[in-house]
């Protein structure tokens, strides 16, 4: 079961939680971010764009009324939601308007343009300024309902003194719709109804296809929040009543059965059955569970009944921290996001400048208004700056899923950036490449008598090596001995009577054989007979993979590890790594990973322990498995959910194809500027191929993104 624990910062202040449907870019995200953040009560601020929420961290006494007070002065419409809710802020009415109002100015569109095919085929006079009529009849109506987003947009912003990707893009649909109702009012031979309505569309076209990509690529809490049943079964006074999981508190019993998803973290007090762990360990074999076992949300309970005391609430079941951390990680933005954001910001009043520009540099040079007028017209709509917002966050959602399909759950804001750079990985031995469940190494030459003795002193005892024996002679079918006066002496061993005589199994100095010098157990029976038994550790899933697939990316790889160099040294040669470090203490490997830091490219340090979790928290990025102590998983940057360590080169290989993509992502935007910008600006560019230039690179950027999929 996984625990993830809140921060401290989070546990000194109170958690307000807002969805904003009209918030739709990298500058949205920036815009509320500096916003709350100039709040002097507000510690942090997170936005995900893919959910359409704002969680934020202030002093408890802060009102949520000035907080959304906040966000409506920023320019957007707040609802205030339960903090502890996983559900997502429903963008269907929001995908429904867009789809309508695509709808509207395609088939506005596509009837100007008949009139215009009309004009195109020579048209003179009457029939000319007809057309212009008729177009304006058909276009004027369709802007004004289906440009609705953007000039809203645009508005917001503007009544509180700042620019937005949608104020050019107002700006260019009122100018073209304005200088084409005058060139018809004055019997003009050119209007450019068309291009309004073709830029409108291609722009709806490009926001539409944005929002079903997130929609698609919808958030790992997303995937999680499916899963939370609303109602759930309790017994109360013998009585079993239907409630809905936020009224149950710690210490009611619920009932589950076969069919059903466990809605809350909690002990079986009564029944059995098989569950499905897929959700949380990608292992879909069932599991048996009984009386006295724990569950947590969100297992699926295949056969059997169940009644269980629930141990915590739906606000903190292990279902719900899941949520927690995806959402921190769908929220986290590197420098490739913020230079995106940087770059967004000053974009427009940049194409303000340009259009300005172009309109006073062809007034100068022809005298011709109108001309000049076009020129600023297509130059606002070519420079549009869509393609350069979607460049980060499309990647940003795609990658998220992929991770979480993966079994990887990212902690560390900059994890994908970091994860890309990796140039060596440190590497715990127990508990991270194997289990820390000791196997019998082997047990040639010894008796099968002699192993039904040790099998029948082993099976009274708890100790991992006891443990061990006793598990290997069950597993070989043979009987055990029958023993009396069995006594366990802590620290020494186990001794009984078989046949009359005294048998010991334990350390080697108490069993009478002396001290060998490794670690082993032992067993005498009677007189000077002994049999020596030795131990290895069981690999993890997947070990030999991940060692293989970290150097087959020509990642540098160390083992380091607490335990005795037999041990390490044995391991290190059965996977073929050669730099190893035994009997480390955690200042050692502080020490170690301080000094690898250093050097260039990232340091990964994978452990699980509390001797790894200093080691851990100081270099540049950790992994640890699900099964680590809570304080690992809390240094760690990433958590492996599951035991396959096997995910990690495919961890690091997403991140340097996420970087790839970015990267991309900013060529695509940069080569489209750059050759489109000065064609608009010689005016090669009419409006209506501004309109289709500009939409053709957002698709394109986010096409590119998806490929993360």
């Amino acid at each position: 079961m996984i625990a993830l624990d809140s921060s401290s910062e989070a546990a000194r202040t109170g958690e307000f939680l807002f969805g904003v449907q009209d918030m739709h870019c990298a500058g949205c995200i920036s815009a509320l971010e500096r916003a709350l953040s100039a709040l002097p009560e507000v510690v942090s601020v997170r936005v995900n764009l893919t959910n359409r929420r704002i969680r934020i961290l202030a002093d408890t006494e802060t009102e949520p009324e000035r907080l959304a007070q906040c966000i409506r002065e920023t320019g957007y419409t707040p609802i205030q939601l339960d903090a502890d809710s996983i559900r997502l802020v429903s963008t269907t009415p929001q995908s429904q308007g867009l789809l309508v109002r695509l709808g509207i100015a395609g088939f506005g569109f596509a009837n100007v343009m008949i009139y215009s095919v009309v004009v195109w085929s020579g048209a003179e006079g009457t029939t000319r300024d007809l057309m212009h009529w008729l177009s304006a009849f058909v276009a004027l109506p369709v802007i004004a309902y289906a440009a609705q987003p953007f000039f809203l947009s645009a508005l917001r912003v503007l009544r509180n003194f700042r620019l937005n990707m949608d104020v050019p893009i107002s700006l260019a649909i009122i100018l073209a719709s304005g200088q084409s109702l005058f060139e018809t009012a004055q019997s003009g031979q050119h209007a450019y109804f068309d291009a309004a309505l073709a830029l409108v569309f291609f722009l709806l076209s490009g926001r539409y296809l944005d929002l079903q990509t997130r929609m698609t690529a919808r958030s790992a809490a997303a995937q999680l929040s499916a899963i939370e049943p609303d109602t759930t079964t309790t017994l109360a006074e013998g009585k079993e009543v239907n409630r809905p999981i936020g009224e149950i508190t710690e210490g009611a019993t619920i009932i589950v059965r076969s069919g059903d998803r466990i809605p809350l973290d909690g002990e079986i007090t009564t029944g059995s059955g098989d569950l499905d762990n897929s959700f949380l360990t990608g292992e879909s074999r069932p599991e048996s569970v009984k009386q006295g076992d724990q569950v947590v949300a969100g297992q699926f309970i295949h056969t059997g009944r169940l009644e269980i005391k629930v141990t915590r609430s739906s606000a903190n079941s292990s279902l719900r921290r899941l949520v927690k951390m995806i959402e921190l990680a769908e929220s986290a933005r590197n420098r490739y996001t913020t230079l995106a954001d940087r770059a967004a910001s000053i974009y427009a009043p940049a194409v303000h400048l340009l259009a300005l520009l172009g309109f006073f540099g062809w007034l100068t040079a022809t005298g011709d208004t109108r001309l000049s007028i076009n020129i600023a017209v297509a130059i606002l709509i070519i420079t549009c700056p869509c393609a350069l917002g979607l460049a980060v966050p499309a990647v940003s959602a795609a990658t998220t899923g992929r991770f979480f399909r993966s079994n990887l759950l990212i902690k560390d804001p900059d994890a994908l950036e970091k994860l890309a750079g990796v140039r060596r990985a440190v590497l715990d031995k127990t508990g991270t490449l194997t289990l820390g469940i000791p196997i019998i190494d082997r047990v040639s030459g010894i008796h099968p008598q002699a192993l039904a003795v040790a099998g029948a002193l082993a099976a009274s005892s708890r100790h991992p090596y006891a443990q061990a024996i006793h598990n290997h002679v069950m597993e070989s079918a043979i009987p055990l001995a029958t023993l009396d006066k069995v006594v366990e002496i802590p620290g020494s061993g186990i001794t009984g009577i078989w046949n009359d005589q005294e048998v010991r199994l334990g350390r080697s100095d108490w069993v009478g054989a002396g001290s060998t010098g490794h670690s082993a157990t032992w067993l005498r029976l009677g007189g000077d007979v002994f049999h020596e038994f030795r131990f290895i550790d069981r690999i993890r899933s997947g070990t030999r993979e991940c060692i293989k697939g970290l150097q087959d990316l020509g990642i540098e790889t160390i083992l380091m590890s607490g335990d005795t160099e037999e041990a390490v040294r044995a391991l290190a040669d059965t996977l073929d790594i050669d730099q190893w470090f035994a009997t480390a203490r955690p200042e050692d490997k502080m020490a170690m990973i301080d000094k690898l830091t250093r050097q260039d490219g990232m340091t990964l340090m994978v452990g699980d322990g509390i001797n790894d979790a200093a080691a851990m928290a100081r270099s540049d990025i950790s992994i640890t498995p699900s099964s680590a102590l809570d304080v690992t998983r809390v240094a760690a940057s990433v958590v492996l959910v599951g035991d396959d360590v096997s995910r990690i080169p495919e961890a690091i290989h997403l991140a340097r194809l996420a970087k790839r993509r970015v990267l991309e992502n900013f060529t695509i935007a940069g080569c489209y500027n750059a050759v489109a910008v000065p064609l608009a600006m010689a005016g090669l560019a009419t409006p209506l191929a501004a309109a289709i230039a500009m939409s053709t690179s957002s698709i394109a950027v986010t096409l590119n993104s998806m490929r993360m999929r």
